[in-house]
């Protein structure tokens, strides 16, 4: 994400913040691995669905409250650049002015609202499937809010598209990070990664289509796609999801039947889970440069 981030700042040149994006790539970072890890127990067998929701608990606890701290953060990274003074500088009342009476700051409130339910409907709440459904849907909220300012506040379509493609992505890009991180040997690779890969199809055609109309919002002319540090970025992260789509595709066609037959390991399971986790995190933090990029 480091370094991702460095490159973002780069292609945007004076256009972009590399503070304001590595605060918004852990922000997201983490609300993706929230919404995955309280998704995951989902593709499991009716059978080993509440062992699986037990497993999450302390990871989800972790993630969410990670999630509601690096919120906070932005918050403050927005409204001190909003302020034009540093953080070390921000005031109290400058920050409250800026998360309540701004669309940006409600958006950010929102999404570290929904941030500590999650948390606080995990640690208190009994583990259930319809409880986890529900801090799904809380993770899922919390995700689709902030897409819905900056590039594309003005626009009904934009918001829709973009909104769209960012929960089709998180649900992609989380549910494989929750999916190495829970589970531990070859059966349970074979149980859930099939259904994991119909949810991946549905997610990348959801995601493709949200993206290019997302696009057609912003970008008015082809020439703005290397002409300007948005289109630059823009460019580059569509350049690195064809990468990532074909990733999957060969991971479908070859890790997937390896591991419905019991044939490939949990290692190899993990290993090429690890692979392609690390495209999709540089994909993730191209996308936060692109929510900062003015």
């Amino acid at each position: 994400m480091v370094v991702a981030s460095l490159a973002a700042w780069s292609l945007a040149r004076q256009h972009n913040s590399l503070a304001a994006t590595l605060v918004r790539a852990l922000a997201d970072g983490s609300a993706v691995v929230t919404l995955g890890l309280a998704a995951v127990p989902m593709l499991d067998i009716d059978r080993y669905r509440g062992e699986l929701i037990r497993r999450v608990t302390a990871a989800l606890t972790i993630a969410a409250a990670i999630w509601l701290l690096a919120e906070l953060l932005r918050l403050g990274v927005a409204a001190a650049q909003a302020a034009a003074v540093p953080v070390s500088r921000l005031g109290l009342h400058t920050a409250v002015d800026f998360a309540l009476h701004t669309t940006a700051g409600r958006s950010g409130l929102f999404s570290a609202a929904a941030a500590g339910l999650v948390g606080l409907a995990v640690a208190t709440a009994p583990r259930s499937v319809s409880m986890n459904v529900a801090v799904a849907g809380f993770a899922a909220a919390g995700v689709a809010a902030r897409p819905l300012t900056g590039h594309f506040a003005e626009s009904a379509l934009g918001g829709v598209a973009v909104s769209v493609h960012t929960l089709a992505a998180a649900l992609w890009c989380g549910v494989l990070a929750a999916l190495m991180l829970t589970v531990e040997h070859r059966g349970q690779w074979a149980r859930v990664l099939p259904r994991f890969s119909q949810l991946s199809l549905i997610c990348v055609a959801a995601l493709l289509v949200g993206g290019v109309l997302g696009a057609a919002v912003t970008i008015s002319s082809p020439s703005q796609l290397y002409a300007t540090g948005y289109g630059r970025l823009l460019s580059a992260k569509v350049a690195l999801t064809v990468v990532l789509v074909v990733v999957a595709y060969r991971n479908r066609t070859m890790w997937l039947p390896a591991a419905r037959s019991h044939r490939a390991t949990a290692v190899v399971s993990r290993s090429r889970s690890l692979v392609e986790l690390a495209i999709m995190a540089v994909a993730l933090t191209l996308a936060a440069a692109l929510a900062v990029t003015g």
